[in-house]
């Protein structure tokens, strides 16, 4: 069936919806780390928190490909029940999140807030090969991008705006979580649902062609739904190979920075030293708290068998949870004693700090008054990534606008290894910056490469694919940005330790290595210029 060419504000209202989905990627992106460090992670743990999001991905996005590419509602369409069902869940989970009492809970609403954006955006990426001719597809991934770029920013900066622009107290609750940081979920639920819901109502979509043909797949079995998705990677096109590559990279460079972001800006740029008197003052405030007693209590709670830890999990037991905090300090205590035993200040972080100023703790008044400041000092870095992203975001959203003018003169595939070379060069540029202000001029690398990542790479799929299982390949290509992140929380914890004495700012320079590597490899990409280009 030939698709008709559809308008500006048509392209508009369909990409509309990528508004509000970006809005719980860039919450999530720029204050889970900083959620998770507030209430106690340390710098280890935070890629295996993350975990959810690629996993989720991996499970989620290609099984609901594959299912969309089978689904006729006769008042929703294909892929408009997802963006709905989606929206709603992602938009109950960004109220939950910031609200989170302990770390576990975060980190399982992280499952369920990751699963649900992502039931709502893999349609998304199908909606434009299903509605819009070739010549087209291009600017429809453009203007997906650039509602990409702008919710991201919007987002990005609310807990900035709310706090500078708005009066937001900042005191922290019995978590330690902002009240500018909560309200920024909030409206982030509300855009969420808010811009998928005005896609889902401005925009219609084809029916199957073959309605008969359509009714016999739609039938088909999930576990054969499963096994064909999974099994794509063995049947891609070679172009969807060659591009496979150069996902691979990109995305291992992507979730390096979301993760250690703010644990490296406010390290690295920000004050949260003290000195040795005074880590030594904190280990002997500390040491009391460690009786004989509540060490053999801990040992029990380590030894309990599998089944108590996940009941644990669920059933509330605050002095297990007190048990594992003070273990976990401890632990902490000793290791940051051992890695700063010749240096004449010790690095803190969000955790120790946390645990000091809000526990009953004897400590002396200059101590305390150091340690307000180290967390006045991360509070404003975490506030500060959100602007570094907020950057990087606009850049991208603006840039994009200028990507179907580079590929007619450059190629695609030129354009694209450019774009991700600016974006790697932003990464290590980082680790020579030490003043917040330079550090948005490498986020403007960051912004190029992001606006191409989220559009060149699909515009040279779209033209290989059959509409028909536009979804399904789709689903698939997405294993290529989630397993490099499933295999950067496995390693970039190891590598920082081992290589780099768990310094977290060189989890950044190896995203941007990756990410260079990611531009060389697009020159392999066998692209056909003449399709999508063209206006």
């Amino acid at each position: 069936m030939e698709k008709r060419r559809l308008s500006f504000w048509e392209i508009w209202n369909m990409s509309f919806g990528f508004l509000g989905i970006q809005f719980g990627f860039a919450l999530q992106n720029a204050n889970v780390s900083r959620i998770f460090e507030t209430l106690g992670a340390s710098k280890d743990e935070l890629p295996i928190l993350w975990l959810a999001a690629p996993v989720t991905g991996l499970l989620v996005q290609p099984v609901i490909g594959y299912f969309s590419d089978r689904t006729w509602h006769p008042k929703l369409g294909r892929r408009r029940p997802y963006f709905l069902v989606g929206a709603i869940l992602a938009s109950i989970a960004l109220i939950i999140m910031p609200n989170s009492p302990m770390l576990w809970m975060a980190a399982g609403t992280l499952w369920i807030m990751d699963a649900s954006i992502n039931i709502s955006m893999e349609p998304f990426r199908a909606f434009v090969g299903d509605l819009l001719p070739k010549e087209q597809q291009t600017k429809g991934y453009a203007m997906q991008s650039f509602f990409i770029g702008i919710g991201a920013v919007v987002a990005s900066m609310l807990p900035y705006m709310l706090k500078n622009w708005f009066g937001f107290v900042d005191d922290p609750s019995e978590t330690g979580i902002p009240s500018s940081v909560k309200w920024s979920f909030y409206l982030g639920a509300i855009a969420f649902f808010g811009a998928v819901l005005w896609t889902v109502i401005s925009t219609k979509e084809y029916p199957p062609e073959d309605m008969e043909e359509h009714e016999k797949e739609k039938n088909v079995g999930v576990f054969k739904g499963l096994k064909e998705s999974f099994l794509g990677i063995f049947k891609m096109p070679k172009t969807m190979q060659q591009l496979s590559w150069v996902q691979f990279f990109s995305w291992f460079a992507l979730f390096s920075m979301w993760i250690y972001t703010t644990t490296s800006i406010t390290s690295h740029v920000y004050d949260m030293d003290v000195s040795q008197e005074q880590f030594t003052e904190m280990k002997q405030s500390f040491d009391p708290l460690m009786t004989e007693e509540v060490k053999k209590k801990i040992i029990e709670v380590e030894n309990l068998s599998f089944s108590e830890k996940i009941k644990g999990m669920f059933v509330p037991n605050p002095e297990r949870s007190n048990l594992k905090k003070l273990s976990a300090i401890n632990g902490e205590l000793n290791a940051t004693a051992d890695k700063y035993a010749k240096e004449d200040n010790v690095l803190l972080s969000k955790g120790l700090i946390s645990f000091f100023l809000s526990k009953d703790i004897t400590i002396s008044d200059t101590l305390k008054e150091r340690l307000n400041y180290n967390n006045s000092q991360y509070e404003t870095g975490a506030d500060w990534v959100g602007i570094c992203f907020a950057v990087y975001n606009g850049i991208a959203a603006l840039f994009a606008l200028l990507l179907p003018f580079l590929a007619r003169r450059l190629t695609r595939k030129v354009t694209h290894m450019l774009c991700l070379i600016a974006g790697g060069l932003g990464l290590i540029s980082i680790l020579f910056i030490s003043n917040d202000w330079y550090l948005l001029i490498s986020m403007i690398g960051v912004g190029i490469a992001w606006a191409s990542i989220l559009s060149m790479p699909y515009a040279m799929l779209a033209g290989v694919l059959p509409t028909n299982k536009m979804g399904y390949y789709m689903g698939v290509f997405n294993f290529f940005i989630v397993i490099p992140q499933i295999i950067s929380a496995g390693i970039l914890g190891y590598l920082l330790n081992k290589l780099f004495n768990g310094d977290s700012i060189y989890a950044l320079v190896i995203g941007g290595i990756m990410m260079i590597l990611a531009g060389i490899l697009t020159l392999r990409v066998n692209d056909n210029p003449t399709a999508e280009i063209n206006e």
